[in-house]
């Protein structure tokens, strides 16, 4: 074999000296003094809760989207030995982009994985003509797919990013369908291997993303109540430790406790007490002066009901059971005070275009009881399908009015304890999840009499039934719960509006050390940031003259730079836009680093212009080199601001009030000074 060898063995090694230095600086400059300072930072404060949820394998759902970016922190956070046992409850209390990048945060996770399929799509663009099908032409394009799901799967902002690169792909796709140089099957491979690799594969990764955080987190967590029943009895603990066992099938007798599927303003269950509603409102309307019906937020003794069969008195269930169906007439009997729910053709207190909900009272008055209710199962399988336990959403529809019982979401005043209105709905036509309950606790009563009966439902009930719910059951419960999550909408010191973020004229104050002025604050450096608004400015000036000589037919630059020109708007110009405009029409508590994406982009875009410029525009080597001078005094300045607000990036050398004063080069910039 080492016959076979020629000697001299020549190994030939290309570096590229300019990428090799920016690479070193990037690192340097992100890991230099990276364990201070030593405290929690900012937001640290929620993600560092998500990856000790994810040491302990507790279930949690974040409203920013997917989890992969807490899957990468807590992956992180795992090897180097953190069990998850620490409390992230304080807060001591480009230069953005590098401060950024330092803390456990996600914006810098996102835009590598940006970065990175932007990159790979271009690699793959660029060996269309010659090596098309090639190992490394299907490397790049998987890779692009697989780096556009990566960005999706850190937060929800990276579809941006896929759907701009995807409207590209399909663009340079339908060129390729309309060259006639190419055969039909080879066409077609074209289509199918774009299909595969930015479809297909995205969706089956993002599914993957998904099945290892469900794997992972199998244990009951803080944010149990938000999911539906038969999503909390899936993890271990919690409702699946109450619900342990309880009987599948609902029987009359059954003792229940009713959830209501919506869940807003909040998870809440229906529930009774002895208080009446007031005589009169403060409206000056009139009520039943019934025993209230509300939707309690807390588990409680008085969320119990007994399913009774209209014809007969026994409130415990037969032997054998008889089970409860779909279309079944019964009376739900409030455990604790054993009066029946009820409705009249009065309004309802906070909303008097429905009806009153009650339990029943006779006062001997013209006001007979009308108790009986309907129930219609609302994800049945078969028509004369078994009311179940956590497994079926039950719809009530009230036999005498025709209205169905559900949660306005509205809070009672201080004479319904705040709790949250329920109301009878005759004028819906249209199903809604406020319409729709699931019993959640279930047991088969036993007692007769009432003493005995209170004893009973104060009494936990654990009996053995499995409830499995599919993996695609719970993704797709998650996802919808990810997107109707919202934060609760406060303003906060540090937030901003997408208008501030252009000029820099916000900042974030990350940190501030407890006894000195050493302080961490999210600032750009404002030469870099007016340079990307000013290079946008200047492309768009040159993409339109270009177009418009071209459109009379003078051609000043080559058809290739032309084309370079265009896919290098497409790509940053595009990528700053999807980035950014979409945050208008945010309605959520927004930050300096939530532009730090779209800003990226802009940065991107200015070696193209000035490439474009030295190379297109200027003509005469005299201004060509007063051109580099120019651009080499701009990279000098760009340094100058770097190091000159570093201790803001780093936390240290702490400054004096003076020197921090003389760094406020904008009024509206918050930099933290104690004056001794």
């Amino acid at each position: 074999m080492l016959g076979l060898l020629k000697l001299p063995i020549i190994v030939t090694v290309h570096v590229d000296v300019v990428l090799t230095i920016l690479t070193a600086l990037g690192i340097g400059s992100r890991l230099w003094g990276l364990s201070y300072p030593r405290a929690v930072v900012f937001d640290e404060v929620y993600y560092g809760q998500f990856v000790s949820l994810y040491m302990k394998q507790m279930f949690f759902i974040d409203d920013s989207g997917p989890p992969l970016g807490h899957m990468i922190l807590a992956f992180g956070a795992y090897f180097g030995g953190f069990d998850g046992n620490f409390a992230w409850n304080r807060i001591g209390a480009e230069n953005s982009l590098i401060t950024q990048s330092r803390f456990m945060l996600l914006e810098s996770i996102l835009i590598f994985f940006v970065l990175l399929a932007v990159l790979s799509y271009l690699k793959f663009y660029n060996m269309q003509k010659d090596s098309s099908f090639s190992l490394r032409w299907w490397f790049w394009l998987f890779l692009t797919g697989i780096a556009c799901t990566l960005a999706i799967g850190v937060k929800y902002m990276g579809l941006f990013t896929y759907l701009l690169l995807l409207a590209i792909a399909g663009v340079h796709t339908w060129q390729i369908i309309g060259d006639t140089s190419l055969s039909n099957v080879t066409v077609l491979c074209h289509v199918l291997a774009r299909v595969c690799a930015l479809l297909v594969l995205p969706v089956i990764l993002y599914l993957g993303f998904f099945y290892v955080h469900l794997t992972l987190l199998y244990r009951s967590g803080p944010h149990d109540q938000i999911m539906t029943s038969t999503f909390q009895a899936s993890l271990e603990g919690g409702l699946a430790r109450i619900t342990q066992g309880q009987p599948l099938e609902i029987a009359y007798g059954s003792q229940i406790t009713l959830r209501n599927v919506w869940s807003k303003p909040v998870p809440c269950w229906l529930h009774s007490h002895k208080n009446m509603y007031p005589i009169r409102y403060d409206s000056g309307r009139g009520s039943s002066h019934q025993q209230q019906v509300t939707c309690y937020p807390f588990k409680d003794v008085n969320n119990w009901w007994i399913v009774k069969d209209p014809g007969k008195q026994e409130l415990v269930v037969s032997n054998p059971p008889r089970p409860v169906r779909h279309g079944d007439i019964v009376q739900l009997v409030h455990g604790m005070t054993a009066r029946y729910l009820n409705t009249h053709d009065v309004a309802a207190p906070m909303s008097p275009h429905w009806q009153e909900i009650s339990c029943y009272i006779d006062y001997n008055i013209s006001m007979p009881s009308q108790n009986l209710w309907k129930v219609e199962i609302v994800n049945r399988d078969t028509k004369n399908e078994v009311w179940k336990t956590i497994l079926s959403e039950v719809k009530l529809l009230h036999v005498n009015t025709s209205a169905v019982l559900k949660l306005s979401g509205t809070a009672l005043p201080d004479w319904g304890y705040r709790q949250l209105e329920i109301v009878g709905d005759k004028s819906s036509q249209v199903y809604h999840q406020n319409m729709a309950w699931n019993v959640e606790e279930h047991r088969y009563g036993k007692s007769e009499e009432q003493k005995e009966r209170e004893l009973e439902l104060q009494t936990p009930a654990q009996m053995d039934v499995s409830k499995n719910i599919s993996f695609m059951a719970k993704f797709l419960e998650l996802q919808l719960k990810m997107m109707m999550l919202k934060s609760e909408e406060t303003e906060h010191k540090y937030s901003s509006t997408p208008l501030e973020w252009i000029n820099m004229d916000t900042n974030i104050a990350y940190w501030l050390h407890p006894s000195t002025n050493a302080q961490v604050q999210l600032i750009g450096n404002i030469i870099t940031w007016s340079s990307a608004t000013a290079g946008l400015i200047v492309y768009l000036v040159l993409f339109l003259w270009h177009l418009l000589r071209q459109h009379r037919r003078i051609y000043t630059i080559p058809e290739d730079s032309w084309e370079h020109l265009v896919l290098a708007g497409a790509i940053c110009v595009g990528g700053w836009a999807v980035n950014y405009v979409p945050f208008f029409l945010m309605e959520k508590t927004l930050f300096l680093y939530h532009y730090l994406p779209g800003l990226t982009f802009k940065i991107l875009l200015l070696p193209i212009v000035l490439e474009h410029i030295h190379n297109h525009i200027l003509r005469s080597s005299i201004s060509r080199n007063t051109f580099n001078a120019v651009v080499l005094a701009w990279i000098s300045s760009i340094y100058l601001v770097y190091q000159t607000f570093s201790p803001l990036t780093y936390g240290y050398p702490a400054l004096s009030a003076a020197e921090l004063t003389g760094l406020r080069w904008k009024d509206n910039w918050d930099i933290l000074i104690r004056r001794r």
